[in-house]
């Protein structure tokens, strides 16, 4: 097939090669404009989509909105079977979505109805889920409301965010090239809005640790946050972040460090960092913190 390509992250990217690999022409790839980083913070920084399209020697459009007129003609012009979209960030209008011959169909990382919407992996990872998964759907203008086409499960366990999507990216990628290979491809199963529940955007302020809670949420947050942008404490005006964690017991007011392993109270139960981060240098073993940096039974963090 004549496949348009929409997508921004990392996630998006196995499905990008999947489609090339299976002998699609992939006649342009749209993703987010450039951002400013580097070490600086201050050089354009194309997305992962870019730099991956650039290496398979496809043409990148990287348009700020699709709401023009002009940006919706030279989408149309490409004139795409179909199009194939994954964690791309911008709104597709209707114009857009009716341009190709066959529509649109959506990679998403959970398994619809639930977890509609921006940040499904951490959603159910904070939500205690056993499982996700992958849904490739068709796109209407909803959000993430389309009919489904083809779904796999897998379980969470204790996977972080990161590992996670690593994962689902690759499911969905071969799940997608099996719907594109159906002949023809199949209307979907509609959505049940009355099972639908919304995964929000992640909000800063949820990566703060509040040892009020029990360690089981503790240990679903520290997780759901790994790696980026991490779950963090503060102690003398430093903030460290916890990329790993386990449960255990102990108990005191939370936030109390309980021995000189950095074992914490929660609001029931106590949680044990792993793996821990201070601002400007990498991530450590608790252990090898505690050598530099000790935290001694009967600190109090916040």
């Amino acid at each position: 097939m004549r496949i348009i390509f929409m997508g921004t992250p990392d996630f998006a990217v196995p499905t990008l090669k999947a489609l090339v690999k299976a002998g699609h022409e992939v006649a342009a790839a749209y993703t987010q404009p450039p951002r400013p980083g580097g070490r600086r913070g201050k050089e354009l920084t194309p997305t992962p989509v870019h730099k991956a399209a650039e290496g398979l020697g496809i043409e990148v459009r990287h348009p700020a909105s699709l709401k023009d007129t002009q940006a919706q003609a030279e989408f149309a012009a490409l004139e795409a079977d179909v199009a194939v979209v994954a964690a791309y960030g911008l709104i597709l209008p209707q114009k857009v979505l009716d341009a190709p011959r066959l529509g649109c169909l959506n990679v998403h990382a959970s398994l619809l109805p639930r977890w509609r919407g921006a940040a499904p992996v951490q959603r159910a990872i904070l939500a205690g889920d056993e499982e996700t998964g992958v849904t490739i759907m068709r796109m209407e203008a909803g959000l993430d409301t389309g009919p489904m086409l083809a779904k796999a499960r897998v379980r969470v366990d204790d996977k972080n965010a990161g590992a996670l999507t690593e994962e689902l990216a690759q499911i969905g990628a071969n799940l997608m090239v099996e719907v594109l290979a159906s002949s023809p491809i199949p209307p979907g199963e509609p959505q049940d809005d009355a099972q639908a529940t919304y995964a929000a955007k992640l909000d800063k302020a949820e990566a703060r640790i509040d040892f009020g809670q029990s360690a089981v949420q503790l240990e679903r947050q520290v997780r759901a946050f790994a790696p980026a942008p991490g779950a963090w404490f503060e102690h003398d005006g430093e903030r460290f972040k916890v990329l790993a964690s386990e449960k255990t017991d102990g108990s005191d007011a939370p936030g109390t460090v309980l021995d000189d392993g950095l074992t914490i109270a929660c609001g029931s139960g106590a949680i044990r960092p792993a793996l821990v981060q201070r601002a400007g240098k990498p991530a450590m073993p608790a252990a090898d913190l505690l050598r530099g940096r000790p935290i001694p039974a009967g600190t109090k963090l916040a």
